[in-house]
């Protein structure tokens, strides 16, 4: 990744910035991070996904990896996978594809994890390098830290998708709190507390992406 070395004040400093290129940035701690590209197999599952929620509704409210949510804490900008949109949004996001936080939340947000390569970290408490697993790093950011983000937010539904095992793990905002509405695999039907009109099974998505 590409570290940006300029610290910007806030988070409206860092949306007037303009580096002149299509490139997206996480705000880390006043500093810009760039995004390094999806894999090729977490853009064909978005994409099976874009393609069967857009069937369902204005494909305008059906946003893949480009839309950028404003969020507390670190970094404080997210870019997930596929973003469902309320219809108040379109018009609020005609001249930049950025929710703020003081905008409603979109109904659904999903995640596909992705497989990263391992490397090294410290441990805070003996500071002593270990070796992070492949994909764990990512998987903490989606299962824990966006977890976490997105609940704050007040966005009514998450999907953590796994490649790896071929799961949709998917919760539903509950008292302001994500609970779970099941982790679904195989033949199971995608069961969408927002969406009961998707009539899709698990390995659909993945057979779709398999048959390359």
């Amino acid at each position: 990744m590409l570290h940006i070395k300029y610290r910007f004040q806030s988070f409206e400093e860092y949306l007037s910035y303009d580096d002149g290129t299509d490139k997206l940035y996480e705000l880390f701690n006043g500093e810009l991070i760039e995004m390094p590209p999806e894999s090729g197999i977490n853009v064909e599952i978005a994409t099976f996904l874009l393609i069967q929620f857009a069937s369902l509704l204005d494909y305008r409210r059906v946003r893949g990896h480009g839309l950028e949510l404003e969020v507390r804490g670190e970094p404080r900008n997210r870019y997930p996978d596929l973003t469902i949109i309320r219809q108040e949004h379109i018009q609020q996001l005609a001249k930049r594809n950025t929710i703020r936080l003081e905008m409603l939340p979109p109904l659904l947000v999903i995640e596909v994890v992705s497989q990263c390569v391992g490397r090294v970290k410290s441990v805070e408490a003996t500071d002593e390098p270990v070796r992070v697993s492949p994909g764990e790093l990512q998987r903490d950011r989606d299962f824990i830290a966006k977890r976490s983000q997105y609940q704050d937010c007040g966005i009514p539904e998450y999907w953590i998708i796994d490649p790896e095992a071929q799961t949709i793990l998917i919760l539903e905002l509950i008292d302001k709190t994500y609970t779970e509405i099941g982790n679904f695999s195989g033949n199971d039907l995608v069961v969408s507390p927002q969406f009961s009109q998707l009539n899709l099974k698990v390995s659909q998505i993945f057979d779709a992406v398999n048959q390359a």
